[in-house]
């Protein structure tokens, strides 16, 4: 009996531990195919966060292209900049030397002294043609034409922190040259002496010293008929060495003796030009002033070099 009632038993209970193993196997089954769906899931979220992160590093691939060519550009405009700081101080170191050389030439026998007339000055150029053209302005055109790319350097170091008034120097300084440039008559009056030279009546000399006469009425240096360019370009000096003093990019021994230089140079014109019997006083005025100027066109050359310098270091417009 007891065998009988026994082996039952043992057949329940291995079929139960049987369900209860296949019920285990069945949860895992469960769990198993929930885990792939999850493992799916992030796989799809992943997939999906691709294109975002693609664009992200695609941008940040690009960014070293910009800050590469930005660097590009501002190399060259550095470039640029230094290229007319040197122009600038190369011209200004010109325009010393070319004063200079009208300084000393007159202390040479007839560079202090003009002839009264246009025949006097037709015989001047066909016997010493250079000191008549001298006389005539030669050198003030060549220091007023070398004029031009220090104040348009000048006009660049102060375009962020003055750009009115050192825009306003700059372009009077332009008219001023321009204006000088069209009224004087250096080489009309030589070719005019020329002419003078060959000609064979007196009607015909008569004709071509009336022309010259005309000629020195307009042109003829440190007179009325040469003062409107002479004066435009004193103003812009005067100008620009103002903006100098107060900018801070120049010393203020720059700014002081362009302000000092220009304003002796423009007495002097208005003396030379519409004053008569102060010539005494009309040259110690030039020569105060010719010193003041030679003397910050050095200063301005040096710093228009150091600001060079500065741009090839740096890059920086």
């Amino acid at each position: 009996m007891r065998v009988r009632v026994g082996a039952p038993r043992g057949r329940g209970g291995a079929r139960r531990a049987g369900e209860g193993r296949g019920a285990r196997r069945e949860e895992g089954k469960e769990l198993g195919i929930c885990d792939q769906h999850r493992a799916q899931d992030s796989a799809g979220r992943c997939r999906q966060a691709d294109p975002v992160q693609k664009r992200t590093m695609g941008k940040e691939d690009q960014m070293p292209n910009m800050k590469s060519n930005q660097d590009v550009a501002v190399d060259t405009s550095g470039s640029g900049w230094r290229t007319l700081y040197q122009i600038g101080a190369a011209a200004a170191l010109t325009v010393v030397l070319a004063s200079l050389a009208e300084t000393i030439i007159t202390f040479f026998p007839g560079g202090s002294t003009s002839p009264e007339n246009a025949v006097g000055w037709f015989a001047l150029l066909q016997d010493n043609w250079f000191l008549g053209l001298r006389n005539l302005g030669l050198l003030n055109i060549v220091i007023t034409g070398l004029g031009i790319p220090p104040f348009f350097a000048l006009f660049v170091a102060h375009r962020r922190k003055n750009p009115t008034c050192a825009g306003l120097a700059m372009i009077a300084a332009f008219i001023g040259v321009a204006v000088f440039l069209a009224t004087n008559r250096a080489f009309p009056m030589l070719e005019l002496s020329s002419r003078y030279a060959a000609a064979t009546t007196d009607a015909q000399r008569s004709i071509l010293a009336a022309a010259g006469e005309a000629m020195l009425s307009v042109g003829r240096s440190h007179t009325p008929g040469t003062f409107l360019g002479f004066l435009l370009s004193e103003v812009a000096g005067l100008a620009i060495s103002f903006v100098m003093l107060r900018s801070g990019t120049f010393s203020r021994t720059t700014a002081y003796a362009g302000i000092l230089g220009f304003a002796l140079m423009l007495l002097f014109e208005v003396f030379s030009s519409f004053v008569s019997g102060l010539s005494g006083a009309a040259m110690l005025l030039a020569m105060g002033g010719g010193v003041l100027m030679m003397a910050w066109y050095v200063l301005t050359a040096r710093r228009l070099l150091q600001l060079g310098a500065m741009q090839e270091n740096t890059h920086t417009p």
